[in-house]
C-alpha cells in the first residue's frame, strides 16, 4: 500500500451530513471523496421510483425554509439555494392531529398557533401561551450557544440562557404537565414526538423544543422530493472538484498505529484501499467504531459507551400509488398524525410491542401525500402516499439472517402488515383500497440494507437526555484524523444532519460554523404555495401541464 494520500478527506456515507461536509471542504480547496454503499447518493434523503412514481423515505417536511430561516440560510450559504425550490404546505394546517375522534389542526405562525389552540381549548388559554413561549425561549437559547464567542459572550451565558438552565434537565412530560392539564391538548402539543421517536417521559425537553420550534413557521416540501436536495448538493461537490462514488461499501477504516492511532483511509468490500489525510464517517457510532474501526482499536471508555448507546425506533413505511382524487376525499398538503385517545407514553409502549402481526390495523400512523405537497409531481391521475408507523426492530429478528432472496414467510408477513396499514388508512381516506395501483413496504431490514443503519433506526442514536446536547457523540473522535457527522452528532433530521456536516467541516478547517455558510446574496431558495398555483411562474406551470398531458396520453392508450 502506497504512502501517498490520494485525497485530503474521504467521507463515508452520502447522507445530508456527509454531503454538507463535502461541500464545505471541497470549497475550501480540499480533494474530497464521498463513498456511498447504495447505488444512489443521499442516505435517508434519496428518492426512488416505483413504476415511474417518486418516493422519498426520509424527507416528509422541513422547517425554517422561509426567507431568513436557518434552513434557507444553510442552503444559500452552501451555494445551492438557486437550485432548490420548496412548496409551503397548508399554512392553516400543516399538521392534522387525529386523536381518537378529535381533530385538531396546527397552523403555521407562532401567534396563530397560540390563538387556534386557545380557541379550541379555552380553559387552557393561559397555559398554552406560557408553555409555547417557554418552548420558543428554550430553543432560541439553544441556538444562541454555538454563536457565543469571546469574553463578554461567555460572561453573559448564564443570563442569556436562563430558560434553558431552568428547564434543560427535565423531560418533556414533566414540563408540559406543569403547564397543561387537558389530555387531548397534551397529545396535540406532543404529536411531534414522532419527529424524534420518543414518548414524552423519555424525551429531553430542550430537544423537543428544538423540534417544535423548527416548525413554528410551518412545513415545507422540496420540489423534486429529497432527491432534489441531494442532486443540488452533489452538483456543488463536483463543481468544487470533489467526487461522489456510489456502490462503494466501506469494509473498514484504515489506521496507522506506528505512533498512536490515526485514520489514513479506507478499505472497500472489493479489497481496494484508498488513502487520505483524514476520514469522516456519516454512519452512526456503532457502524463507525465497532464495524469499521474495530473494538480492538478503541479505548475501554469508548467501548463501554458504545455498549450502553441505544438507537432510535425503527419503522414500517408503506409506499402507495393510487388513482383517486384524494383531495376530494379530504387530504391536502398537510401531514396527518393518527393516534388513539390515550396517554402518549402508554401508546408508545403499545407501538413497541414486538407482536405486530396481531390485530387488524395499526392504531398510530403518519400519513403524507407527496403529490399534494409537490404539485409538480402530480400527473393528474396518480397520487403518491407514504404511511408510516414506528415499531420495535425485534419484530423482524427472525428474518435478519436472510440474505438476498427473501423467504415466503417474510413476504407473507410484509403482506399482512401492509394490509394492517391500509385498513387504518381506509378510515382516513375512505375507499382508498379499491384505488391502489401499486404498493410496497419498507421494513427495518429495508432500512438496514439501503441506509446501513443500526437495527434499521430512523433517527440515529435514541434522543434521550443522556445522548443529546453535550452528551451526544462529538464530531472529533478519539482517533486522530477520524471525524463523525450525521443524525447522531449535533442534531437529526434533514437540516440538523446537514448542520452537523458543516460543524464537522469547521472542526477540520479550524473555523466557526457560520464562517462556512455566510450569507450569499446571489443565492435564493424559491418558495411556492402547495395549496395555490396563483403565483407559479410560467415555467413551473408548463412543467405541471406537460406531466399531466403525458399521463393522460398513456391512460388513453
Amino acid at each position: 500500500m502506497s504512502d501517498r494520500s490520494e485525497f485530503d478527506t474521504i467521507i463515508i456515507g452520502s447522507g445530508a451530513g456527509g454531503l454538507a461536509a463535502a461541500i464545505c471542504l471541497s470549497r475550501a480547496g480540499q480533494q474530497v471523496l464521498v463513498l456511498e454503499q447504495h447505488d444512489v447518493p443521499g442516505g435517508w434523503c434519496h428518492s426512488f421510483y416505483l413504476n415511474g412514481h417518486r418516493f422519498t423515505p426520509g424527507v416528509h417536511y422541513i422547517g425554517l425554509v422561509g426567507e431568513g430561516g436557518s434552513t434557507s440560510n444553510l442552503y444559500e450559504g452552501l451555494g445551492i439555494g438557486n437550485e432548490l425550490a420548496f412548496f409551503r404546505m397548508n399554512p392553516t394546517a400543516y399538521e392534522h392531529c387525529h386523536i381518537g375522534d378529535e381533530r385538531v389542526d396546527l397552523p403555521a405562525n407562532f401567534d396563530d398557533l397560540i390563538a387556534t389552540l386557545s380557541e379550541r381549548f379555552p380553559k387552557e388559554k393561559k397555559g398554552i401561551a406560557k408553555y409555547l413561549k417557554t418552548v420558543k425561549q428554550v430553543c432560541d437559547e439553544l441556538m444562541l450557544i454555538p454563536k457565543m464567542n469571546g469574553f463578554w459572550d461567555n460572561i453573559t451565558i448564564p443570563w442569556r440562557t436562563r430558560h434553558l438552565g431552568k428547564y434543560g434537565l427535565f423531560s418533556l412530560k414533566t414540563v408540559i404537565d406543569w403547564h397543561i392539564k387537558d389530555p387531548v391538548l397534551k397529545n396535540v402539543l406532543n404529536i411531534q414526538c414522532g419527529d424524534h421517536g420518543l414518548p414524552p417521559a423519555k424525551s429531553s425537553f430542550p430537544l423537543h423544543c428544538a423540534v417544535m420550534s423548527h416548525y413554528f413557521d410551518g412545513g415545507y416540501y422540496p420540489m423534486g422530493g429529497g432527491g432534489a436536495i441531494v442532486k443540488a448538493m452533489t452538483n456543488a461537490i463536483k463543481r468544487h472538484g470533489g467526487e461522489v462514488r456510489t456502490s462503494q461499501f466501506v469494509k473498514r477504516i484504515l489506521l496507522d498505529t506506528s505512533d498512536g492511532k490515526r485514520a489514513i483511509g479506507v478499505e472497500l468490500a472489493s479489497g481496494e484501499r484508498i488513502l487520505s489525510k483524514r476520514v469522516i464517517s456519516n454512519a452512526d457510532p456503532a457502524k463507525t467504531y465497532l464495524d469499521m474501526v474495530g473494538k480492538e482499536h478503541l479505548s475501554p471508555k469508548l467501548v463501554e459507551r458504545l455498549q450502553k448507546t441505544t438507537y432510535s425506533c425503527t419503522s414500517l413505511m408503506l409506499f402507495l400509488t393510487v388513482d383517486m382524487d384524494v383531495r376530494a376525499a379530504g387530504l391536502d398538503s398537510g401531514n396527518i398524525w393518527i393516534m388513539p385517545d390515550m396517554d402518549l407514553d402508554d401508546f408508545y409502549v403499545e407501538m413497541m410491542d414486538a407482536d405486530i402481526g396481531s390485530g387488524q390495523e395499526f392504531n398510530g400512523m403518519f400519513v403524507s401525500c407527496t403529490t399534494l405537497k409537490d404539485p409538480s409531481s402530480f400527473d393528474g391521475v396518480h397520487h403518491c402516499i407514504e404511511a408510516i408507523t414506528f415499531i420495535d426492530h425485534a419484530a423482524f429478528d427472525r428474518f435478519k439472517d436472510e440474505v438476498e432472496q427473501r423467504t415466503p414467510a417474510y413476504l407473507q408477513f410484509k403482506e399482512k402488515l401492509m394490509q394492517k396499514i391500509i385498513n387504518r388508512l381506509e378510515k382516513v381516506v375512505p375507499g382508498i383500497s379499491a384505488h391502489i395501483v401499486h404498493k410496497e413496504l419498507g421494513t427495518p431490514l429495508t432500512n438496514e440494507h439501503y441506509i446501513n443503519a443500526t437495527i434499521g433506526c430512523v433517527y440515529g442514536t435514541e434522543k434521550t437526555f443522556k445522548q443529546t446536547g453535550p452528551f451526544a457523540y462529538r464530531a472529533k473522535s478519539e482517533i486522530k484524523d477520524l471525524y463523525l457527522c450525521g443524525a447522531s452528532i449535533i442534531s437529526h433530521g434533514v437540516a440538523g444532519a446537514a448542520y452537523s456536516g458543516v460543524n464537522t467541516a469547521a472542526a477540520i478547517l479550524n473555523c466557526r460554523q457560520e464562517d462556512l455558510i455566510k450569507k450569499d446574496h446571489g443565492q435564493r431558495v424559491k418558495i411556492y404555495e402547495a395549496e395555490s398555483d396563483a403565483d407559479y411562474p410560467e415555467e413551473l406551470r408548463k412543467k405541471i401541464e406537460v406531466r399531466k398531458r403525458r399521463a393522460a396520453s398513456v391512460v388513453r392508450q
